[in-house]
């Protein structure tokens, strides 16, 4: 039988221990001796090895993989220093000049360059299309796609994409389905489930949950891992040790970091909602998002993050951000604090305003990051903003 996630994480690697250890060491040591030329040459030759130079693996990187792979309830899960490292690793792992690569009109900024910029640069066609229109989604798959990545609830509008109607389309057309699950969790969403083949994380958020280590994660099928792994080390996005270890810590409370994440989101979205200088609320679990029933289908929990828009555009935006005191004027999400950004602030160093209008990046819209805290002081800093504010 398949254990609960809150076991999982509590036991899921226990057998990689060796020594009985209940808290895992750090091993700093980015080589390791081999006893000679036959050992050397199976540690070279074998994927991850654990024992051999920590770009080729890492024993703390095999057990934040074990984790995660049982997680989601793939195969097998490769470490990257980064989100975006990972997501890059599989785009040039297994893209190649000429290939058409689709995504969604809204991603996360960085997935959004990666495929309008860098992947165009190395002769891959790609198309973004919006994700909120399966019907297009599927049509632009069916052109010919060896690749389709998505991205559900999508950073920061909070549009969430059919997975069943995507995994189902790529494999039609023999592509390969990429979900990027870092709002959802696998403790809220498990793709590979609706079929999708690949799972990616920026491990840096709610799997790491501290705000204190970078890290990113590729799951899915042993077959396609060891692909990606192939570039990987080439590109080197290399997780270190010492991060590996926070995130293994980090991810024995996910389940109850995020069971209050989503209590604390769901109360700061129906509290938004009711008041008079929010324009609109985006939160997969309001009755009110277009997609509420397609996130009731495919997810358990509907995440820590609120996107809200308020009246009056950028300037009123700006300044409601400003008079947050609980929620940190911050980047980034998934930690046990909140966090808030000013949305239209932060894209337009990186995209372009026409890419904002085509990702949904309004001038009023701020993305809320709800954290631990208690749920009434969180409404009641909102509050205060909001009125600060109108004064």
């Amino acid at each position: 039988m398949r254990p609960s996630p809150d076991t999982l994480l509590i036991h899921g690697d226990a057998e990689l221990a060796g020594d009985g250890s209940l808290a895992p060491p750090v091993f700093p040591s980015v080589t390791h001796a081999a006893a000679d030329a036959a050992e050397f040459s199976d540690m070279a030759s074998r994927p991850r090895h654990p024992r051999f130079y920590t770009r080729y693996g890492h024993p703390t990187h095999e057990r934040a993989a074990r984790l995660i792979a049982g997680l989601e309830g793939a195969e097998t899960a490769l470490m990257t220093a980064s989100g975006m490292g990972a997501i890059s690793a599989v785009a040039l792992g297994l893209l190649k000049a000429g290939d058409l690569a689709v995504g969604q009109a809204s991603h996360y900024m960085g997935t959004t360059k990666l495929f309008t910029e860098l992947l165009p640069r190395f002769g891959v066609r790609t198309r973004l299309v919006d994700q909120t229109d399966t019907g297009a989604l599927v049509s632009a798959i069916g052109e010919g796609a060896r690749l389709v990545m998505v991205e559900t609830p999508v950073n920061p509008t909070m549009a969430v994409t059919d997975l069943a109607e995507v995994a189902a389309a790529a494999r039609a057309a023999g592509a390969i389905s990429v979900a990027d699950n870092t709002f959802a969790t696998p403790i809220n969403q498990r793709p590979l489930e609706h079929g999708i083949d690949l799972v990616v994380h920026s491990a840096t958020k709610y799997l790491g949950g501290h705000h204190d280590l970078i890290a990113g994660a590729v799951a899915g099928p042993a077959a396609l891992v060891e692909r990606i792994w192939d570039s990987a080390i080439v590109l080197g996005a290399t997780l270190g040790a010492f991060d590996a270890w926070l995130l293994l810590r980090g991810m024995r409370t996910l389940p109850l970091r995020v069971a209050r994440a989503n209590d604390n989101a769901m109360a700061v979205a129906r509290f938004l909602e009711r008041h008079p200088r929010v324009e609109a609320v985006h939160y997969p679990g309001l009755e009110s998002h277009p997609q509420h029933a397609l996130a009731g289908r495919q997810m358990s929990g509907f995440g820590g993050v609120v996107a809200v828009r308020i009246r009056g555009g950028y300037l009123p935006a700006a300044r409601f951000t400003a008079s947050l005191r609980l929620f940190a004027n911050a980047v980034s999400l998934g930690g046990v604090e909140s966090l808030a950004v000013h949305a239209a602030a932060m894209w337009a160093g990186t995209l372009n305003e026409a890419q904002m209008r085509e990702a949904g990046v309004e001038p009023g819209l701020v993305r809320l990051a709800c954290g631990i805290e208690a749920a009434d002081d969180l409404t009641a800093d909102l509050a205060q903003a909001l009125d600060t504010d109108a004064g």
